[in-house]
């Protein structure tokens, strides 16, 4: 009865070595206990209890936990489990307790019901990133709040573009708010990679649905395409279809509407979709009409482009000035360090330009933490004489954590009377988002805190 208070969904593979190597470690517990005051040897009544956890000694029930063909058999202690989770507590003494000396699991894997069990007896969370979602269902299946609460902490903390799309689809699952608008944090400000991610094609048909309608997705309409291709021909697979075009478009459905097909640029529609063979001959030609007629056809494609999000600005400097000889560069590198109180990404740098008319600049920026270089871009940028800021951009947004120093670089080749900023400030607060800025021991062309250069970072949060 109590094994299906929770229904059985799909949830993410785990790893066979992972659960290997967490059974190894929990499986072969206290068994052998000696001694006739084995009680004597451990001062709290945690430690006792801790004895218990996979401990045949005094058990009454025992558990079958996992699929067919890759079960294993868990002892139990009713008390114990039934103080740790209502569920259990219902199973073993409700009105409608069970009777039998053995229950089957089909729907947990035996690793993650074993970091379970182990929180209710030791009080101790052990999770690792391979098994903490069948953990958390394990959690959420028994009502165990605290251990899933440290489970969602522990993929918020490991979030980024690579899982993003699965714990989406997980979150929604499991009923995490929390969690899924983290999820989204990042889809939308590191989205081409988040949908070129293997596990994109592992997601479901809702959550493919709800990314695809997404107007805030920071990301190319052809990378979405491609994206949603590739689910489709995975999904293909999972149904036992050949993954020909039509087939791709039978999986699709109606999703394949939700792709902006119409806002790509003419030349991205001409040389890649209207060739593809995934549209229909009378979709290409309408869309053709719909670029370049006065009339345009009406089509079942969403036709406008998506909003996007709107970068954020964080300017450290509250001055600007210029020198009346010059600041040099050659080759130089000018940076400072960076903490923020809350996850953001960095989509790149607003720079200075020349203090005497228009001139154009090659720049080198890049983003370290810890001396490991997360992001880099070589660029150049048009300077009007002006003393604006030039944003300069990475490929792709950086995942920027809370707490933690990171390093802002940048090396410059151009005019060398350039504007420079002052009265530089330790700590700015943007929207929601407070930066703290210290000098960064890589700046050997003069940028510090309170004067230099890179006096913009330009973020999404």
């Amino acid at each position: 009865m109590a094994a299906e208070l929770f229904p059985a969904k799909k949830l993410a593979s785990i790893s066979p070595t992972a659960v290997q190597q967490y059974q190894q470690q929990n499986f072969s517990n206290n068994n052998n206990i000696q001694g006739c005051n084995w009680q004597g040897l451990y001062p709290t009544i945690r430690e006792r209890n801790a004895v218990m956890f996979n401990n045949e000694l005094m058990a009454d029930i025992h558990f079958v936990v996992g699929p067919p063909g890759g079960t294993q058999r868990v002892p139990g202690h009713k008390y114990v489990l039934a103080v740790g989770s209502s569920v259990f507590h219902a199973m073993f003494y409700g009105e409608l307790a069970e009777d039998k000396d053995e229950i089957r699991i089909p729907d947990v894997e035996p690793a993650s019901f074993l970091a379970m069990l182990k929180y209710i007896y030791c009080d101790e969370i052990d999770l690792c990133a391979d098994t903490v979602l069948a953990t958390l269902y394990a959690a959420k299946k028994y009502i165990v709040p605290h251990l899933a609460r440290a489970c969602v902490n522990f993929l918020e903390t490991s979030l980024s573009a690579r899982n993003a799309c699965v714990l989406l689809s997980q979150s929604c699952l499991f009923e995490e708010p929390d969690l899924t608008q983290r999820c989204w944090e990042v889809i939308d400000a590191q989205a081409e990679l988040a949908l070129r991610s293997e596990g994109f094609c592992d997601i479901d048909a809702q959550t493919l649905e709800s990314i695809l309608r997404r107007e805030t997705l920071n990301a190319k309409e052809m990378v979405v395409l491609e994206a949603a291709l590739s689910w489709a021909e995975a999904e293909c697979h999972r149904q036992e279809l050949q993954p020909s075009i039509e087939n791709k478009r039978l999986v699709l459905g109606k999703n394949i509407y939700l792709i902006r097909i119409p806002a790509m640029a003419l030349d991205d529609f001409a040389n890649g979709v209207a060739q593809s063979g995934v549209l229909t001959l009378n979709e290409t030609n309408n869309i053709f009409l719909w670029y370049t007629a006065a009339k345009k056809p009406e089509l079942k494609f969403v036709c406008k482009p998506r909003k996007g999000l709107t970068p954020q600005r964080c300017h450290r400097f509250q001055s600007c000035a210029y020198r009346s000889n010059q600041w040099r560069y050659r080759g130089r590198c000018d940076s400072i360090q960076f903490a923020v109180d809350k996850r953001v990404f960095i989509a790149g740098f607003g720079l200075y330009g020349s203090s005497c008319g228009s001139a154009e600049y090659q720049t080198k920026i890049e983003l370290k933490r810890q001396g490991v270089t997360l992001g880099v871009a070589i660029n150049k940028y048009f300077s009007d004489g002006s003393s604006n800021t030039f944003p300069v951009f990475f490929e792709h947004p950086v995942q920027i954590e809370p707490d933690t120093f990171y390093t802002a670089s940048v090396v410059l080749d151009g005019n060398e009377l350039s504007y420079f900023g002052q009265e530089g400030m330790t700590e700015v607060q943007c929207g929601k988002v407070t930066f703290q800025f210290q000098c960064s021991s890589d700046s050997t062309n003069g940028t510090g805190v309170q004067g230099g250069q890179i006096p913009e970072l330009i973020f999404y949060a």
